[in-house]
C-alpha cells in the first residue's frame, strides 16, 4: 500500500486541476439554465478527472480501503473530496454536488421528461410505433397496460394524417386506462438511402461480389445504362467523397472503399459482403464514416414537421445531430414556433456527435431538461461494431455527469419482437439497459410478449446495480450456502413425496 501522503498529494493535484477547469470555463457555465448549473459545474469536474490515467492510483486507493472513485460520475468533486477527507484534509469552502443530490436530480428529470410510471423499479419503456397503430386502437391501449410509458412515432415513415390517428390512439387509452404516456415525435433527419440505377433497377437489387467494382452516383447523375450503379439520395455527398473512404449499405453489411472520384460519380470497390447472398437493394441506408457530408441536421423536412410536433408532442427527437450549433437552431426554432416547454432528445448516431457529445450536453443544458439516446443502429455502422460496447459505455458516463437522462435504443430483444424468441445475447444487452432512463423498443408482431419478458429483465438486473454502481441486494446463491443442510434435505424429500401419484 502507497504512503497516505503520496494518495493525498495526487488527490490534491487532481482537485486542483478539477477546479481550475471550473474557472477556466466561467462562460459555459453562465450560459446554462439556472436548474443546469450543479449538473454543468460536475460534467466540467468529471471531463477534468477523465483528462488523466487513474489506474494505478486506482489500484492504490483500493489497496487502502479507500474509494477507487470508480463510481463518482454524478458527484465527481464531492468524491474527491470525501477521500481526501478520510487521509486527513478539510474543506469549507464551496459547496458540490454529492450523490444523493445527484440521484434526486437525475429521477426528477427523468420523471419530466418521460412521465411517470408505475414500476419505479425498472426504466421507463419507450415503443416505436408501426403503421397499423393509427386503427388499431386496442394494441395501443393493451401496450399501455403492459407497460408503454412513452409512445415513439418516426417521422421517417408515414404522414401527418397517421401520425396524428397515432397521438389520438394514445390520448385515448391514457383517458380510459389512467395510466400516463408521453408522445415522443422522431425528426427524420438526413436521409442517405440507395437508389438502383442502370443494371438492377427493374429486379429492386443489384448483385455484388467481393472486390467487384461498381459506381455510386447522386440520384439524378447521368450513368452508362450497362453500368453497376447505386444512386444516393442526398445531392453532393459523393462529390464530397475521397479515395480511401469508407461506404458501408444496408446497415453495414456491404463495406465498400472509394477509388477514384469525378464529380458526382464515384468508383467504388466492395471490401466486405457480410450477406449469404450479396444484393444491395434499393431504400437501404448509406453511411460514409470517413466523409464531412455538406449538410444539415436539420433538413426541409423537420422543419416542416417541427410546427406539428410543437402542437402534439411532449418530446422531439434530434436524429443525426453533430455539433452545439445544431442544437442551438433547433432549440431556437422551437422557441419561436411554441410558448411550452419541448424537450429534446439529442440522438448519437455518428462519430462527431460522440466527439462532441461534451459540447452537446453544454448546449442541451441551456433548457431545463433534455435527454440523450444512444441509437444504436447508425452508431455501430458509424464507428465499426467492435467499439459499440466502449462507446455506449463512456456516453452514459459523460450524461450520468450531465445528470442526463438517456434511452437505451435499437434491437432490444428485437429477435423475441420479430419471430416470439429472444436469443440468449439480447438477454444480456436488454439487462444491461438498465443503466439507463429509458429503453426503446423498435417494431414487431409480438411487441406485448417483448414488454413482459423486458420488465422482469430489467426488475431482476435493476436489483444489482444502480446506473453504473454495482449494489448489494441479498443472492439467493449466497443464503443457499448458508442454510442448514438438514432442513434442505427434508424439503427434498417432500418434494418427492408430493410428486408421487
Amino acid at each position: 500500500m502507497k504512503a497516505a501522503d503520496t494518495l493525498r498529494d495526487a488527490l490534491l493535484a487532481l482537485r486542483t486541476n478539477m477546479l481550475r477547469a471550473e474557472q477556466e470555463h466561467q462562460p459555459l457555465l453562465e450560459a446554462v439554465h439556472p436548474q443546469q448549473r450543479v449538473s454543468s459545474r460536475n460534467l466540467l469536474h468529471y471531463l477534468s478527472l477523465r483528462c488523466h490515467d487513474l489506474r494505478d492510483l486506482q489500484d492504490d486507493l483500493h489497496n487502502a480501503g479507500l474509494s477507487s472513485l470508480a463510481s463518482c460520475e454524478s458527484h465527481a468533486l464531492c468524491q474527491v473530496e470525501a477521500v481526501l477527507e478520510h487521509l486527513g484534509e478539510n474543506f469549507t469552502e464551496g459547496t458540490f454536488c454529492d450523490f444523493p443530490t445527484a440521484r434526486r436530480i437525475l429521477q426528477q428529470r427523468a420523471t419530466a421528461l418521460f412521465g411517470p410510471k408505475v414500476n419505479p423499479h425498472i426504466p421507463h419503456l419507450m415503443v416505436t410505433f408501426d403503421t397499423p397503430m393509427a386503427e388499431d386502437y386496442a394494441q395501443v391501449k393493451a401496450l399501455l397496460l403492459a407497460g408503454m410509458n412513452v409512445a415513439r412515432i418516426n417521422c421517417a415513415h408515414d404522414d401527418s394524417d397517421t401520425w396524428l390517428a397515432m397521438i389520438r390512439n394514445v390520448r385515448k387509452a391514457v383517458r380510459a386506462t389512467g395510466r400516463p404516456c408521453k408522445v415522443y415525435v422522431d425528426l427524420a433527419g438526413p436521409k442517405i438511402r440507395t437508389v438502383l440505377l442502370a443494371k438492377g433497377r427493374k429486379r429492386g437489387r443489384l448483385k455484388v461480389r467481393e472486390n467487384e467494382h461498381f459506381l455510386l452516383a447522386d440520384e439524378r447523375a447521368p450513368v452508362p445504362p450497362d453500368a453497376k450503379a447505386v444512386g444516393c439520395t442526398l445531392p453532393g455527398a459523393v462529390a464530397a467523397l475521397r479515395p480511401g473512404d469508407r461506404v458501408l449499405f444496408d446497415d453495414g453489411l456491404y463495406e465498400a472503399v472509394v477509388e477514384k472520384v469525378n464529380g458526382n460519380v464515384a468508383s467504388l470497390r466492395l471490401v466486405r459482403a457480410s450477406a449469404a447472398k450479396p444484393r444491395i437493394r434499393a431504400e437501404k441506408g448509406i453511411n460514409f464514416p470517413d466523409t464531412a457530408l455538406p449538410i444539415s441536421s436539420l433538413t426541409d423536412f423537420d422543419r416542416s414537421v417541427l410546427p406539428f410536433a410543437a402542437q402534439y408532442a411532449d418530446i422531439i427527437g434530434f436524429s443525426f445531430v453533430q455539433r452545439a450549433e445544431d442544437v442551438a437552431q433547433l432549440q431556437t426554432l422551437l422557441r419561436q414556433i411554441t410558448q411550452r416547454p419541448l424537450p429534446i432528445v439529442l440522438k448519437m448516431e455518428t462519430f462527431d456527435a460522440v466527439q462532441n457529445l461534451p459540447s452537446l450536453l453544454f448546449q442541451g443544458m441551456h433548457e431545463a431538461v433534455f435527454g440523450v439516446m444512444i441509437a444504436r443502429g447508425d452508431l455501430a455502422v458509424e464507428i465499426g461494431f467492435e467499439r459499440m460496447s466502449e462507446i455506449q459505455e463512456e456516453i452514459l458516463w459523460l450524461c450520468e455527469a450531465a445528470h442526463t437522462p438517456v434511452v437505451w435504443a435499437t434491437q432490444v430483444l428485437e429477435t423475441q419482437a420479430k419471430s416470439g424468441v429472444a436469443t440468449r445475447a439480447e438477454v444480456t444487452d436488454a439487462a444491461r439497459a438498465a443503466h439507463a432512463e429509458c429503453v426503446m423498443l423498435n417494431k414487431g408482431r409480438y411487441l406485448l410478449a417483448v414488454l413482459n419478458s423486458l420488465r422482469d429483465i430489467l426488475h431482476r438486473s435493476g436489483g444489482h446495480h444502480l446506473k453504473k454502481r454495482y449494489i448489494f441486494r441479498p443472492l439467493s446463491i449466497a443464503e443457499h450456502f448458508f442454510r442448514p443442510a438438514i432442513p434442505t434435505a427434508v424439503a427434498h424429500v417432500k418434494r418427492q413425496r408430493k410428486s408421487k401419484p
